[in-house]
This record gives structure tokens, sequence and C-alpha cells, in this order.
């Protein structure tokens, strides 16, 4: 089947790559919980856990039906243009406003809630769920924030006022970032893969969708034991 048929006839969905890889199906699957089981074929791989090694051990146990999955949040981002819904997208890791081809800084007004925060002078601005808070967010400055708190993550990049750090909000919040900048480009890109370009006056809403990834979980690993892995704490 074409991936526009997959999601309707599909129980599992066994992906093999990295992380780019898993972020690409996720979309594909337009919304559908079907559990994802990941094998690393990477590098990094922070969703990708299971290893080689795993996954014919991994893949008997799910047929079986011997496995445990865990839910990760995602965003629904809809980007607004004089009032009209211009595109709409699903976002495992995160929603990135950032610069175009010119380095000059970009203005942004962000709303929580209807609630103006604040003014962001910045390269860009980086929206993440705690699934993404390991990926831009975190080469950002952001903090690692585990997949059960219920939050996402305001990252600036590269803030111009210094006092500008990363913001953690309820993921019941709705958040609405106005694109200021008049005459530098920008750019939405979701999951650092898909987007659209914006301008000026621009709305871009997020909110907690109402679908999720389902990731199957190996069940001697840990979301503290990867990160121990992965980012190699703990060694000298």
């Amino acid at each position: 089947v074409n991936r526009n048929e997959m999601p309707s006839v599909v129980d599992l969905l066994i992906v093999l790559g990295g992380d780019g890889t898993l972020l690409a199906m996720a979309r594909a699957l337009a919304g559908k919980c079907v559990p994802i089981l990941a094998v690393n074929l990477g590098g990094l791989g922070f969703l990708t856990v299971i290893t080689r090694d795993e996954l014919y051990p991994t893949l008997e146990g799910v047929l079986s039906g011997n496995f445990q999955v865990e839910r990760r949040v995602q965003i629904a981002a809809e980007i607004v243009r004089a009032d009209e819904a211009i595109a709409s997208y699903l976002a495992l890791n995160d929603v990135v406003l950032n610069k175009g081809a010119i380095a000059r800084i970009l203005d942004f007004d962000v709303f929580v809630d209807g609630k103006f925060v604040s003014t962001y002078r910045s390269d860009g601005l980086i929206v993440s769920t705690p699934t993404g808070s390991t990926a831009y967010s975190l080469a950002a400055g952001g903090p690692v924030v585990a997949p059960s708190v219920q939050a996402f993550i305001v990252t600036p990049i590269c803030a111009h006022t210094l006092t500008n750090r990363p913001l953690a909000i309820s993921d019941t919040s709705k958040i609405e970032v106005v694109v200021k900048s008049q005459r530098e480009s920008s750019y939405v890109t979701v999951d650092g893969q898909v987007g659209i370009a914006a301008r000026s006056e621009d709305i871009v809403r997020m909110k907690k969708a109402s679908s999720c990834v389902e990731l199957v979980e190996p069940a001697e690993k840990n979301y503290f034991e990867i990160l121990r892995q992965k980012l190699k704490w703990g060694g000298r």
C-alpha cells in the first residue's frame, strides 16, 4: 500500500532506521494510534531505542501480546494568514520558527491561552513536546523533560535578550506565536522535515493533539537508562 493508505490497514508499524525515519512515519499515521516498533539502524537515536539484536525477541513479544507501549504527546499546529488556515501539521518532536537565508534577528509575539507572554527577539523559537526536548530544544539550551511530564517547552534560539530563557507550560495550554518581522524571512518547520514559509503577521497556533504516538518499549529498558547511554551521563 502507499503511504496515504497505510494508516487504515496496519496494526503494527516496524520502523528500521533512525529518529528521522520514525518522525516521518509517525506523521504518516495521520493521527491513528498504531504501536510503532522502532529499531535503531542509525546514529544517536533517542526514539529508536531497540537494537538490531533486540528486534526479533521484541517482535515475538509483540506478536504474542506480551509488550507495553509508551504514549507520546503530539502537537497539532495550524498556520493562519489573514484569518485563514493555510496549513496544518502534527508534530511529535517540535514546531520551529527560524530564519530564512539572511542572518538577521526575528521578532515573535508569544501568547499562552490568550495571555501575552513576551516579544522574543532571537534567531528563532522552538515549541517542543517532552519527546522533542532531547532534540533541537536541547541543543538550544532547553531542559531534558521526561515523556510522562505533561508540558510543552518554549525555547528561544540565541535570544537577543539574555533574560529570555526556556519556558515550560502545561500541555493543556494553547500557544500562539505571531510573526512580527516584516523584512526578514522566516520559516515554520515541523519535526525538522516539513514546513512552510511564514510572512509578517502570520500566526502559528499550537495545542495538544487529540492523537498520540505509541512506541513499543523494551521491557528491560527505561527512559533514564536511555539518557545515560545516549548522553554518556556519568562517564569520565
